[in-house]
């Protein structure tokens, strides 16, 4: 059966191009494809175009193309301008409460987690705090309006007592005394058992970056999730047959919820969507805060992508919510907030005390912080950064960035988590292989001697170097007593841009990691090895924000020429004929390369910056039924 979907990407200025994507999908599952010949052919006559600049985020509209057993929503269940696909089931339906629609797909696996008193306290956040996420999101807006026309972050005059003040935050669980190695990923049942199992410390299981949010993946991580509360939890490879199943001793679970900018378009509430956040957030804590506490846990989250100490004010008004709800003592939530924003870097104090009763600590989002920098200094031509390659933690604008929150932390009594390791093993060519880990053991090593508590890693591989780096160093199970008054870092060292060559060779090897990402992301998967460094979200951000910010300010690339708008478009082609020419062109016409190719075009030639790669390429998603 072949439906071919005809999507009008129609944006906020003007209409600029109609994109016609064929989409060879089977009647049983969203992501299986069929091989036939006559697909084949057909799927050879699709090319990328050229679409030019494209100003701004676009809305997605279906125009034309019905597809069977798919249902258009009527304009009571549009979202923010979204009208989407949604896929018809006749097998069932949730029983929900009032005011609230599940327009997700029906599965009976998925009953047990979308109950009517799950549901109804989700509605319950979403009712109390939606309006204040959409003042969040409108203030985020206004202060990065501040920045385009000049103005640059800085330490707030207002909260000055709360950074000269003489207060810690609350006192740490037990079980979350030593954070020295904690691995990522996403909710996939058997990664949720093998990072369990895996030797880390901590096991942050995601709901944002590296997640694609489409309706099964959201609810099947909770699903998931449950089951690891529960230990129940198991997964046979229906290839192998391999059986897996949780170890005696298991990683700690410290869930990321997505970010405010997020929403959950597949459930709605009064008929509008439900903050991501709130949604990932209220399911997992209504079906497993009483039970994590029985095991001699709690409910321990990771929050991402903040820009203001207000966002971390909501947080806390949403936990103290959650806690009274289910009888469950205030301040037995801990969250540890991710410092993965410009913004964010001036305000470390004010997200642990608006947090304090609640708060476990601070992270180093070290690849989300240096796209947020091209993000908030994106009007600025002063600082136009060099190669990503050369945007390691040794230059001065991170180092200060990272030795700042150990200070902050540490003079709290909260935790400082370094960053992510994104290296992955190289599994052929052991001389390279080696030269990796090499380069991750004296990423640990700076960690552990700067002060940091703690270590992520994206791979199981990079456990075993990581631990024993922290435990030559670190014989206690953290170091907050190491208070590091000896730093003092300035508003001009954190906005500080190092000095580089941009070469011709980094836009491309960043166009093909764009792509690459966002034709993964498409098909389900927000986590990919793309040339041997796992590549998520906020990797795929530099990426394209890179290209985006050269183009801009018409970066002087090694040739003495500047870059144009057209070498991008061309590397985007060229990189999709190496595409054809490796996997195929059938697979490649047939797959999600011709979406990201698109996206790729539209977010690094437009003449502004997206805010977020996954909030058009979601548009997609949901024009899909997704």
């Amino acid at each position: 059966e072949c439906r071919s979907m005809h999507i009008r990407i129609v944006c906020s200025r003007s209409i600029l191009s109609q994109l016609h994507l064929q989409r060879y999908r089977r009647g049983d599952t969203p992501h299986s494809r069929l091989h036939t010949s006559q697909l084949r052919a057909s799927a050879r006559s699709v090319r990328p175009q050229n679409y030019g600049s494209i100003p701004s985020r676009p809305i997605i509209h279906l125009v034309q193309g019905k597809m069977p057993g798919l249902d258009v929503r009527s304009s009571t269940q549009q979202a923010n301008g979204k009208m989407y696909a949604q896929k018809a089931s006749s097998e069932g339906s949730y029983t929900t409460p009032e005011g609230v629609t599940v327009l997700g797909a029906y599965k009976p696996e998925f009953e047990s987690i979308l109950t009517e008193d799950a549901l109804s306290f989700v509605a319950s956040l979403a009712r109390k705090y939606s309006s204040r996420v959409t003042e969040l999101l409108a203030r985020r807006k206004s202060i990065q309006a501040a920045f385009d026309a000049g103005a640059k972050p800085k330490f707030f005059a207002e909260t000055q007592h709360v950074r000269d003040g003489d207060w810690r935050v609350g006192p740490l669980p037990a079980d979350f005394l030593d954070r020295r190695v904690e691995i990522t990923g996403p909710t996939d049942r058997k990664m949720v058992i093998n990072a369990l199992n895996s030797g880390a410390s901590v096991y942050m299981p995601d709901f944002e970056d590296s997640n694609c949010p489409t309706w099964d993946n959201m609810v099947r991580g909770q699903v998931n999730l449950r089951d690891a509360v529960r230990r129940t939890i198991t997964h046979t490879d229906p290839r192998s047959g391999k059986h897996y199943a949780l170890k005696e001793e298991v990683a700690v679970l410290t869930v990321r919820p997505r970010g405010w900018h997020l929403w959950e378009h597949h459930v709605m509430v009064d008929g509008a969507p439900v903050p991501g956040a709130l949604f990932d957030f209220g399911l997992y804590f209504f079906h497993n805060a009483h039970r994590l506490l029985e095991n001699g846990s709690g409910p321990y989250f990771y929050l991402p992508k903040m820009e203001h100490y207000l966002e971390c004010r909501l947080w806390n008004e949403v936990f103290v919510t959650a806690q009274a709800a289910l009888g469950i003592p205030r301040g037995t939530i801990k969250a540890t907030c991710l410092i993965e924003t410009l913004p964010a870097a001036f305000q470390m104090d004010e997200f642990l005390y608006e947090l304090r009763e609640h708060s476990a600590g601070l992270n180093c989002g070290r690849w989300d912080y240096m796209f947020s920098f091209i993000k908030t200094m994106r009007n600025d031509p002063s600082r136009v950064m060099p190669n990503r390659s050369m945007l390691t933690m040794e230059m001065p604008f991170m180092r200060a960035y990272t030795l700042l929150v150990i200070k902050t932390c540490h003079r709290r009594g909260a935790f400082a988590i370094g960053g992510m390791s994104a290296a992955i093993p190289i599994k052929d060519d052991p001389a390279r292989n080696a030269a990796v880990m090499d380069k991750v053991r004296a990423d640990k090593l700076r960690e552990v001697c700067d002060g940091h508590d703690g270590s992520w890693v994206a791979h199981p591989g990079l456990i075993p170097i990581a631990r024993e780096v922290f435990d030559a160093h670190m014989p206690g199970p953290n170091q907050i007593h190491r208070q590091r008054e000896d730093v003092e870092v300035t508003a001009a060292e954190l906005l500080a841009v190092p000095e580089g060559p941009r070469t011709r060779a980094e836009m491309r090897q960043n166009v093909a990691v764009t792509i690459g990402y966002l034709a993964a992301w498409l098909g389900g998967n927000g986590c990919v090895p793309l040339h041997n460094l796992m590549e998520d979200a906020a990797t795929a951000e530099i990426s394209r924000a890179q290209v985006w910010q050269w183009l801009r300010w018409g970066a002087t690339l090694e040739n003495g020429a500047p870059l144009t708008a057209a070498d991008v478009r061309e590397a985007v082609d060229e990189e999709f004929a190496a595409l054809e020419a490796r996997l195929g062109r059938h697979v490649v016409a047939a797959g999600e390369y011709l979406d990201a190719a698109f996206l790729t075009k539209m977010m690094t030639c437009g003449r502004e910056l997206h805010d977020f790669l996954t909030l058009p390429a979601q548009d997609i998603l949901l024009a899909m039924g997704n």
